[in-house]
């Protein structure tokens, strides 16, 4: 007995300390984001750099305007999101309520196999499938557009909604399906009135992580979107996401320089963003819990 009380202790504190530290490590992440690009802010506005329509690192004098890398990255997220919410939703709505128990086994293991499948070859997949397809459907000179980039990243943010949604679907009592059929509602109305409106802060919290994962993707955007720092104006022209803009340029600085700074500035604008967004599906999820 005693030892059982001494191996749960263990346990416990293991447990406590592996959750210390991920906050730890977070917090010094952020740290060092700030420490490496804080000094950016000291030689450019904050307005300009948010806000300047033009990113040319390496011009003279630099031009470190992030406006085109941040409307490259609301193109190519809201695309995907377009189509991946309502598809992620409905998928995780059958899977949980209507597929038979054989089906759904099949399909929760795809969309697991989905979610195991490196970004890297779902970048080369759109590469040699999407770009020919987007230039050939719409008549254009490349196929490397926002468009490509938001179909591809969809493949991506999918598997995320379906599985934290279905949880939340699974998650609402059986008693409310039992009390809406007794009342006299059809399935339909009561998936789509009863099941899906509890399980809606939940289904909420999917999907903003499902957008989180959209924003900090990296090589699967930049191999079927263009690269192009332009301001764009349609979903068919080239784009270039702050995500990539660092991965493309960070081996080509000077470290301690103008444009090192830069690209860290930018890792704090995205970790910014992103510890919004996963604020807000937490305390979706906090509701879903209540």
């Amino acid at each position: 007995m005693r030892f059982r009380k001494a191996k749960e202790f263990v346990i416990e504190r293991l447990i406590y300390l592996s959750g210390f530290m991920s906050i730890v490590f977070v917090v010094l992440i952020f740290a060092f984001l700030l420490k490496e690009g804080l000094s950016m802010f000291w030689r450019v506005p904050i307005s300009d750099f948010l806000f300047a329509r033009n990113w040319y690192p390496i011009s003279d004098p630099p031009q470190f305007g992030i406006l085109p890398l941040i409307l490259g990255s609301i193109f190519v997220t809201a695309g995907a999101g377009v189509i991946s919410i309502p598809i992620g939703i409905g998928s995780a709505l059958f899977i949980a309520e209507i597929a038979p128990r054989r089906t759904k086994e099949v399909l929760k293991a795809g969309i697991e196999l989905l979610a195991a499948i490196p970004s890297v070859v779902i970048g080369f997949i759109g590469m040699v499938t999407l770009v020919p397809l987007i230039k050939n459907l719409f008549d254009l000179s490349t196929g490397l557009t926002a468009l490509t980039g938001s179909i591809t990243l969809a493949f991506m943010a999918m598997p995320t909604i379906v599985s934290i949604a279905e949880d939340a679907i699974t998650a609402v009592p059986r008693q409310y399906r039992e009390a809406a059929v007794a009342m006299g509602a059809t399935k339909w109305q009561t998936t789509w009135r009863i099941v899906a409106y509890a399980a809606r802060p939940g289904m909420v919290a999917a999907i903003m992580l499902g957008i989180g994962r959209v924003i900090g993707e990296t090589m699967a955007v930049m191999m079927v979107t263009g690269n192009a720092a332009l301001i764009p104006h349609s979903m068919l022209q080239p784009v270039r996401t702050l995500t990539a803009t660092i991965a493309a340029e960070m081996g080509e600085t000077v470290q301690g320089g103008e444009h090192y700074a830069a690209l860290f500035a930018i890792g704090i604008v995205l970790f910014i963003v992103t510890f919004l967004i996963n604020g807000v599906a937490d305390v979706y999820l906090h509701k879903t819990k209540k």
